[in-house]
């Protein structure tokens, strides 16, 4: 039986071996069990969808938006950064192996809302409005949660 060696007598590879450990958050208060890794990803996803959706709150009033109608309203592709940022949270759905259909589905969200949004002043509206980021955060909080 191999005994524990103190640091100083680890050899190269030793210390180059590695291993991914998934932990598993245990909140008894949301029911779910998430991986760090899944964890991250979602508060990461639900950070670009306050700020492109929710960022901004109107005073005296609970209207919030986000940046997305304020970069719709920047001409010669306002609304294409903004459809490009809708699409990280696409991105990270997919290296969490959400469900075709639940990617299908927002990323259907992101078309409307870069193909509305991108109508001159109206679709600044539109985009103030139309929470396709947030709901896309949901999605993929419950996929997540059903995993």
């Amino acid at each position: 039986m191999e005994q524990d060696r103190p640091a100083e007598s680890l050899t190269d590879e030793d210390v180059n071996q590695s291993r991914t450990i998934d932990v598993t958050i245990d909140d008894p208060a949301s029911g779910s069990d998430m991986t760090q890794r899944e964890q991250a990803a979602l508060e990461r996803v639900e950070g670009v969808a306050h700020l492109l959706d929710e960022s901004i709150r109107i005073p005296g009033t609970d209207v919030r938006f986000g940046i997305d109608p304020l970069l719709g309203i920047l001409p010669a592709g306002g609304d294409t950064v903004a459809a490009a940022l809708s699409l990280y949270p696409i991105a990270e759905a997919y290296r969490l192996d959400a469900p075709r259909s639940t990617i299908a589905k927002m990323l259907s969200l992101v078309v409307v809302d870069a193909i509305v949004g991108s109508v001159p002043v109206l679709g600044t509206l539109f985009d103030a409005f139309w929470k396709a980021n947030v709901w896309n955060a949901r999605s993929l909080e419950r996929h997540l949660e059903n995993v």
